[in-house]
This record gives C-alpha cells, structure tokens and sequence, in this order.
C-alpha cells in the first residue's frame, strides 16, 4: 500500500472535520457545543479551498507555502469586494 502524500492527507482531514462540525451543529442540547461546530465548519471550508487544489505530489513545505498564498488570495478577493460595495451601489443610483 501506497503512503499517502501530505495533500491527500489533509484533504480527508478536513473532510472528517467537516462531518463532525455537521454533526456538532446537529446536536439539540447545547449552545456551545453548536458554536463549536460552527466555527469548526468555517475554519475547515475556508481550508478546503486551497487544500483541494493543491497538486496531490506536493511535499510538505510547498503544500504550507501554496495554502498560505490562496488563503491570502481569497481574503484580498473578499477585502476588496468590501471595499468597493459602497461604490458600486451608488454606481446604480
């Protein structure tokens, strides 16, 4: 059996956080274990995003280094967006 690479073994990590995050979030009794999962669900749907598309045959120094940069993509796509929706709102007006 073939070991599997540091891509491949991060993205079932996130798939097994992603479940447990739903099943947190399906619990009826407490807030905090909700909240929990909730939190977990961003975190790890935020991190799928780079992790998916990471080459499968990337060590681990360069998967690290390539996570950081899409994450970094991602938040400036956002930041930017916030800050042109003032904008662009009254482009209709």
């Amino acid at each position: 059996m073939r070991h599997l690479t540091f891509p491949e073994r991060a993205e079932r990590v996130l798939i097994a956080a992603l479940v447990l995050a739903i099943l947190l979030i399906a619990q009826p009794w407490s807030i905090l274990v909700y909240r929990a999962g909730l939190i977990l669900l961003v975190v790890a749907t935020l991190l799928q995003i780079p992790v998916g598309n990471l080459p499968k045959d990337a060590g681990v120094g360069r998967s690290l280094m390539l996570i950081v940069l899409i994450l970094g993509i991602v938040a400036a796509v956002f930041g930017i967006g916030i800050l042109l929706t003032p904008f662009l709102s009254q482009l209709g007006r």
